[in-house]
């Protein structure tokens, strides 16, 4: 396991003898459409008061003239330099678990050397069922739920959780190999991918934001603070509104992205859907 730069050795946590470990892990650049899956593990970060473990050094994994190093004024004026790396942290969830986040940028160069690392690291902390965290630009209208598709990569974990298996086949990003090397390895990995509205420019997307902390919620049975995210949620797609109003060729185009949408989404509110959704927010009451 690498050792923590200088810089943040006072900062850093030991990532063994954890409780309980599991892992959720996004990468900005391809796989982040709108930001939304880093921004989520971010968001993880404050919720669990995650300390850093250490960080991978960017310099086997990164072209400097596509993810740039960047200067920046301290407190004291003076300018710092700061380097593209890898973060892996460790916060604590409500019920007491331990979670592990990384993120950081797409690497640009040796992955499979970077998920080697990873894997290995993850081993070492104990961790036996990852998340990885994603977001792709689809045909869906910012004005209904963000969809968020959940699968699971080997059909033993799909069957224990309940999951289907990804059947996505074509070009993929450092999600798709590394969920690879981790199932190859025997971890138990869970995808996430948000559907961010393909014809909104803008970043970031707190609305894609809020539903892949909403499915994690969900998915691990424990209140998650959201913050902000739901006001930050509205006023996205308040502007929105605002662009569409302003183009009638955006508005006709998002009415028939709703109406596409509403024709084919089944409804979900059986009366086993409502009877476990009523028992989370009893459970959420009483934490």
């Amino acid at each position: 396991m690498p050792d923590p730069s200088p810089e943040s050795a006072a900062a850093t946590v030991d990532l063994r003898g954890l409780n309980e470990p599991f892992a959720v892990i996004a990468f900005q650049g391809w796989n982040d459409a709108g930001n939304a899956a880093s921004d989520t593990v971010q968001r993880l970060a404050e919720i669990t008061d995650a300390k850093l473990g250490y960080e991978i050094d960017g310099e086997d994994f990164y072209d400097f003239q596509v993810n740039r190093p960047e200067v920046h004024l301290d407190d004291d004026g003076v300018r710092r330099l700061t380097w593209p790396v890898t973060q892996v942290k460790a916060g604590r969830l409500s019920d007491g678990r331990d979670v592990v986040l990384i993120d950081g940028y797409e690497p640009n160069m040796r992955w499979r050397q970077f998920c080697t690392l990873i894997t290995s690291a993850l081993e070492s902390a104990g961790v036996r069922r990852v998340f990885l965290l994603g977001a792709l630009l689809a045909d869906t209208p910012h004005t209904r739920p963000i969809p968020v598709g959940q699968t699971a990569n080997d059909p033993a974990t799909a069957e224990r959780l309940g999951l289907e298996m990804s059947t996505y086949e074509g070009p993929t990003g450092i999600v798709g190999v590394l969920g690879d090397a981790l199932t190859r390895a025997g971890t138990e990995v869970v995808t996430l991918w948000a559907a961010v509205p393909h014809y909104v420019s803008r970043t970031p997307c707190p609305k894609a934001t809020l539903a892949l902390l909403s499915k994690l919620e969900s998915t691990l049975d424990v209140p998650l603070d959201h913050g902000d995210l739901p006001e930050l949620s509205r006023a996205w797609e308040r502007g929105v509104d605002q662009l569409a109003e302003s183009d009638d060729e955006i508005a006709e185009y998002v009415q028939t992205l709703e109406q596409q949408r509403d024709e084919t989404e089944l409804p979900e509110a059986s009366g086993e859907a409502i009877a476990a959704e009523f028992e989370r927010y009893l459970r959420r009451r009483e934490s």
